[in-house]
């Protein structure tokens, strides 16, 4: 269940509402408020609130609206929120702002990097992905690894790089962070927070990522081989800790076969279209694991209705130390976003083909 706080209730009816509420679940603490797009809300688990404590609610002064909902997942669902949710990146760095998310807005493109390993490298990325379109530039500064012995990153070292890429091209940035303890130093310097596949369900993160000062929009990978209520479930974490600045992100899933990387689950793009109000990009680097097949799957997705795409994209790939085999050079990321373009305009209807004679 979802209460809604009417935004001119006075301290007194606050305080009542509270009241009542640690009455009817028993609880001796406060009940935690916490902020959506929209507006103040409380979410409480439904079972524990039954009719007459329903008509009490209803009658508190302080109470806009009683939302009864039947997901387990309440501040992210379509049926919480009808319309898509927009994300703003780049507010706070003075840098270009952009924005996930609307049946209005084009895709967004975030691009760069898996890691970065140099000044030269990340700079030579950085203006290429600002030359070919690019509107984010992604980039790994802490890294994790399956094997212990592989490059990990550049940590600290790693952001601020990053921050003087972002200084000379003007465009926002979006990087990892794999613990609590480093969020608050993360958002210092980053525009997006990325949380990767292998913590999804990492709900001290989740939390810490919700809880944060400066409320960074959240990137939220899908597990190795998460279902979609669990992912779901994982944003809001985030959500209802305080953050509502979630992007979902599709990544692949685990599969038998090894030709690709992972199995890039594009039905879910147009399912979470009626099942959450967040926004959806779709990563076809880690999904496929071959440069080669990127540019498809990029157009596939956003055939699919993706809001936009995250790539990796490297200045000479063979060399790169992490994840090369996957990696795009800045030529090819400019075709695949001409590409992408059109098609986003063509099924929009902005766009008509001749017809072929």
């Amino acid at each position: 269940m979802i209460i809604t706080i009417h935004d001119k209730a006075t301290s007194e009816e606050r305080a009542n509402l509270m009241a009542l509420l640690c009455r009817i679940t028993g609880s001796q603490r406060p009940i935690a408020t916490t902020q959506t797009q929209q507006s103040e809300v409380i979410v409480l688990d439904g079972t524990q609130v039954n009719a007459d404590a329903q008509v009490a609610l209803g009658q508190q002064r302080a109470v806009e609206q009683l939302i009864q909902l039947k997901t387990s997942y309440q501040l992210v669902s379509r049926a919480f929120q009808r319309e898509d949710s927009q994300v703003v990146i780049g507010a706070g760095h003075g840098c270009k702002t952009v924005t996930v998310g609307g049946k209005s807005a084009s895709p967004v493109i975030m691009a760069g990097p898996c890691a970065v390993e140099n000044r030269e490298q990340l700079l030579e990325t950085a203006h290429g992905v600002a030359k070919a379109g690019g509107q984010v530039l992604r980039g790994g500064a802490f890294k994790p690894r399956t094997s212990p012995y592989q490059f990990q990153g550049l940590g600290i070292e790693g952001l601020i790089l990053l921050n003087e890429a972002r200084e000379e091209t003007g465009l926002p940035i979006i990087t990892e962070v794999m613990e609590p303890g480093m969020v608050e130093t993360v958002a210092q310097h980053a525009d997006v927070l990325q949380i990767g596949a292998r913590n999804m369900q990492n709900y001290p993160l989740l939390v810490a990522a919700g809880k944060h000062s400066q409320k960074r929009p959240v990137l939220l990978k899908r597990g190795l081989s998460s279902t979609i209520e669990e992912w779901l479930l994982a944003a809001e974490y985030i959500v209802a800790a305080g953050n509502p600045n979630v992007i979902l992100c599709e990544r692949g899933i685990r599969s038998y076969d090894p030709q690709t990387r992972n199995v890039l689950d594009l039905a879910c793009v147009p399912l979470l279209k009626e099942l959450t109000h967040l926004p959806i990009i779709v990563d076809p680097s880690h999904a496929t694991g071959r440069s080669e097949l990127v540019p498809v799957m990029s157009r596939a997705s956003i055939a699919a209705n993706a809001d936009g795409l995250i790539i990796e994209v490297h200045p000479d790939p063979n060399t790169a130390l992490c994840d090369g085999k996957q990696s795009i050079t800045p030529a090819e990321l400019k075709q695949v976003i001409q590409e992408t373009q059109m098609l986003s305009r063509m099924l929009k209807g902005e766009l008509v083909m001749a017809p072929v004679a």
